[in-house]
């Protein structure tokens, strides 16, 4: 590990997470800090699989594929010889989404010799991510990645960072009032736009276009699972006429979705199928589904986890649209380079969407995590074949 605050602390397997993936054992560098989300306004309508990426950033940016990022030779030299120092505050580290964006940053950042002093975990704090920024920025590193854990309550402390002439790289959300260009370098996001318009489309496929759905939602104003959600009911709409919404229910704690999927299983006795915000709170939706024995209720979400994977090669789940949270650590860490060159970089970036389901779930699964399916999902996947 490199040196620095960081402390290694093993996360357990089924945490909870706003918008990562959610259950695979792994080890994180943190001393305990915080990510977010918050609204969506015009998107684009471009079909799923050209590449094209369907979200705009918080301000309404135009994406810029983040597989358009580039370094030459040259240029990691450069950044090599500068012995630059790199720091990570997370919103949260315990979960799958979390470690395998860490994963990327490290790997990226060992890549261009940039030294890793200190990552952190707030825990879906925002007063513990300003301390940790305080603890991080003593460090005097020449780049720090961070997720605002509250865009409001986090932006002075940010403010500081990026004062101290510290570059500032975001993920997925950015502090109230900052500028690019000015405030920090840019914000990095998967197409969480495109991952609704995907979740939809498993939907209505499998439904061949007619039927009585539900929605269990994330009920907070965050900009990442706004845009999942608008993409959803948008496609379903505009895309699947005959197939209703009856029933929406909110939650504000992951751990709440079970019991929001119970009432909504009562109140709707011929439900065809239900759409969860991620991949833990459709863990939620899916226990409460087998308890009432519903099991012709499908269930589609986002962020392909362990536990949601097996589901899929069992078929309880009908498929999802995954982030690739390695590939958005790398960007990340490369924009942060571009920032030591003084090379203009995009204000905001975007991991392309990824449609998920039986038939690619082992590829899909190396795709996300760039380790190969643990056997027990390729023996799952085969036998469900």
């Amino acid at each position: 590990m490199k040196k620095g605050i960081a402390l290694l602390i093993s996360v357990a397997l089924m945490t909870t997470g706003l918008i990562g993936c959610g259950s695979k054992t792994t080890e994180t560098a943190s001393t305990d800090s915080t990510v977010t989300e918050s609204s969506a306004d015009t998107q684009s309508t471009a079909s799923e699989d050209d590449g094209t990426i369907k979200s705009t950033g918080p301000n309404g940016e135009t994406a810029v594929n983040a597989n358009t990022l580039k370094l030459t030779d040259d240029e990691i030299e450069k950044v090599k010889a500068g012995k630059y120092k790199a720091a990570i505050s997370f919103h949260y580290g315990g979960n799958d989404w979390s470690a395998s964006q860490l994963k990327g940053l490290q790997d990226t950042f060992a890549k261009f010799g940039i030294e890793i002093v200190g990552t952190t975990d707030a825990n879906f704090s925002a007063e513990r991510q300003v301390t940790d920024l305080e603890t991080l920025s003593a460090l005097k590193p020449n780049v720090l990645i961070g997720l605002p854990t509250d865009a409001t309550a986090t932006a002075d402390a940010f403010k500081r960072v990026s004062n101290a002439g510290i570059k500032l790289v975001f993920m997925d959300n950015i502090p109230k009032d900052f500028k690019a260009g000015k405030d920090y370098v840019s914000c990095v996001s998967a197409d969480n736009y495109g991952n609704g318009v995907v979740a939809a489309d498993i939907i209505g496929q499998a439904l061949k276009g007619k039927g009585t759905i539900g929605e269990v939602f994330y009920d907070v104003d965050y900009f990442v699972t706004n845009q999942r959600l608008e993409a959803f009911e948008k496609t379903m709409k505009e895309k699947y006429p005959n197939i209703k919404v009856v029933s929406k229910m909110g939650f504000t704690n992951v751990n709440q979705s079970s019991t929001v999927a119970d009432a909504m299983l009562t109140q709707n006795p011929k439900l065809d199928a239900i759409f969860a915000h991620w991949d833990v709170a459709a863990e939620g939706v899916l226990s409460s589904i087998k308890a009432a024995g519903r099991n012709e209720v499908k269930v589609s979400t986002i962020d392909l986890g362990n536990n949601i994977a097996k589901e899929i090669a069992q078929g309880t789940v009908l498929g999802l649209g995954a982030q690739l949270p390695y590939d958005q650590g790398v960007a990340e860490a490369t924009l942060a380079a571009y920032s030591l060159l003084g090379k203009e970089a995009p204000p905001y970036v975007a991991v392309p969407a990824k449609k998920v389901d039986k038939n690619n779930l082992v590829q899909a699964y190396k795709d996300v995590y760039h380790v190969d399916a643990p056997d027990w999902l390729v023996e799952a996947a085969t036998q469900n074949k």
